[in-house]
């Protein structure tokens, strides 16, 4: 890991590109050992597996995304920040394009006030699914790298600078 100490106290909102979403959660486990998260997963067919994969673990979701449900998960996202939940975003996600961040997770940290976590995951040996994300799923005996950010508040600068910061944080 490759992460500050701690995070505080206050609640935030966690982020990684979507084809490196299989490992956030132990990344937010890190920090927080009783799961007080809601991560936002698409209503696709592939959200609806890797929702029940989270659940079993103690992971809530917020069902929706940039193509389908967004304006419901959006909203549910910003109550459950105001009610002292976590949030787990991909922000290039459910479809892409690959690296680009959608609006949604700088309107939520800016109509809450929360700060945002930037987590990239680097694994030294993995396999890469062939779709828009390049999935990755680490292979058996390799290394998992983790960069973790300290918080980033964005609750002050411009949707478009927003996005570059968390763009160029996630990308290094």
């Amino acid at each position: 890991f490759h992460a500050p100490k701690s995070l505080g106290d206050e609640n935030f909102i966690m982020a990684c590109w979507h084809g490196e979403l299989l490992m956030i959660p132990y990344a937010y486990m890190y920090y927080k050992k009783i799961p007080n998260v809601k991560l936002i997963i698409s209503e696709h067919f592939d959200g609806n597996l890797i929702a029940k994969t989270l659940n079993k673990f103690g992971f809530s979701t917020i069902r929706g995304s940039s193509t389908r449900g967004g304006v419901k998960a959006l909203l549910d996202g910003i109550k459950s920040l105001k009610n002292h939940l976590d949030i787990g975003i991909t922000p290039d996600g459910p479809k892409g394009p690959r690296y680009e961040v959608h609006d949604g997770i700088v309107v939520m940290a800016q109509k809450t006030k929360k700060k945002i976590v930037l987590v990239s995951i680097k694994p030294t040996k993995y396999w890469q699914i062939p779709s828009w994300d390049k999935f990755v799923i680490p292979k058996p005996f390799g290394v998992l790298h983790y960069y973790i950010s300290d918080t980033i508040d964005v609750s002050d600068v411009s949707l478009d600078k927003a996005k570059q910061i968390i763009k160029d944080g996630l990308t290094r």
